[in-house]
């Protein structure tokens, strides 16, 4: 991948995040340090990102015309309109602004409507999937039962046995594990689904306690504990670009099974150790908020987090043969079974 084709993708994405307009402040500080990253890093363990893509994007001064034509394959410009979709997508099903951007950016990049629609389309399906449709990863979600409710509605968590507190402990390893391994593909598809699994594992976190959430309340605590959905996604594929997961992809891997590529995962194992981290310290946050029922401040949702983010990223190593071998075995027809908990 050319330094111009990076560039571009990186404005795409970029252009993808603000499309709805301008973020709030925390997710834009989030996505300029992630930009400022990329062209840190640059020269190091992959290429990065000129330090002008920002700035032309923030100052309106490109559009996804534009950045289409830097893109040299019909593959690698399907390969950005992927991204851009899951970007779009990542704080919920696109809205018209976002779809308005999407279309023009299909169109510039020469993807027909159809198969445009259709990618949209599995992408909504992974991002709205309802959170209470099933078992989850790694063990059932036990039934709550009236006491529990009854809790729920008075602010007041439902008691829960040793045993079924390391049931918690493990489902929030293996939602993490999980995670760390979609980080690990380069195919947009796989990024799409790392948030819902997080509000997922919160949802059933929540529901062992007695509470029954919605997504806007997940999203609201995740929000709060510092966990942006946009930058999020914008930074999953910033470190693919650094770690040099997405060169060489057109061609070989677009449009084919995820688990056909798990890419050079030295190169990418910092992006793995994040969302493994980051996944894994959300969990145990959620557990602490709903097991104390719901009495921690914002300050300190963010400052567990962060302190939880540090312990879960040492224990990167530990994990990391584990998150391996899992990105080796997704198959893409199972990411909307794994979201849903089929």
């Amino acid at each position: 991948m050319s330094q111009s084709e990076r560039d571009a993708v990186a404005a795409i994405c970029l252009l993808a995040a603000f499309a709805d307009g301008e973020p709030d402040d925390k997710e834009r500080n989030r996505i300029r340090t992630v930009m400022d990253g990329l062209a840190t890093d640059a020269g190091g363990a992959g290429a990065g990102v000129s330090n002008q893509v920002y700035q032309r994007v923030i100052f309106k001064q490109t559009d996804a015309a534009r950045e289409a034509t830097q893109l040299s394959s019909p593959d690698m410009k399907k390969l950005a309109y992927e991204m851009a979709v899951s970007v779009c997508d990542a704080d919920g099903v696109s809205t018209a602004a976002e779809q308005s951007f999407l279309a023009s950016l299909a169109g510039a990049c020469g993807i027909s409507a159809a198969d445009a629609a259709s990618y949209v389309k599995q992408v909504d399906l992974i991002t709205d999937a309802p959170v209470d449709g099933g078992a989850g990863i790694g063990g059932a979600a036990a039934g709550v039962g009236a006491a529990a409710a009854a809790g729920a509605g008075l602010g007041t968590p439902a008691p829960i046995s040793d045993e079924m507190q390391k049931e918690i402990d493990g489902s929030i390893t293996n939602y993490s594990i999980l995670n760390g391994a979609l980080e690990l593909l380069p195919q947009g598809l796989a990024s799409a689904a790392i948030i819902p699994l997080q509000i997922k594992m919160v949802y059933e976190i929540g529901k062992r306690y007695g509470y029954t959430l919605d997504k806007g309340h997940i999203k609201d605590f995740l929000a709060t504990a510092g966990v942006g959905m946009t930058s999020q996604v914008v930074e999953s594929f910033a470190r693919r670009l650094v770690g040099g997961l997405l060169e060489n992809v057109a061609g070989r891997v677009v449009g084919r099974g995820l688990g056909q590529m798990v890419g050079n995962m030295g190169r990418t194992a910092t992006g793995g150790a994040f969302t493994f981290a980051s996944t894994y310290a959300l969990g145990q946050v959620a557990r602490q908020y709903y097991a104390g029922g719901r009495k921690l401040s914002a300050i300190d949702l963010r400052t567990a987090f962060t302190k939880q983010v540090a312990a879960a990223e040492g224990m990167y190593s530990q994990y990391r043969p584990k998150i391996e071998e899992q990105a080796k075995r997704v198959n893409p027809m199972q990411l909307l079974n794994l979201v849903r908990g089929g």
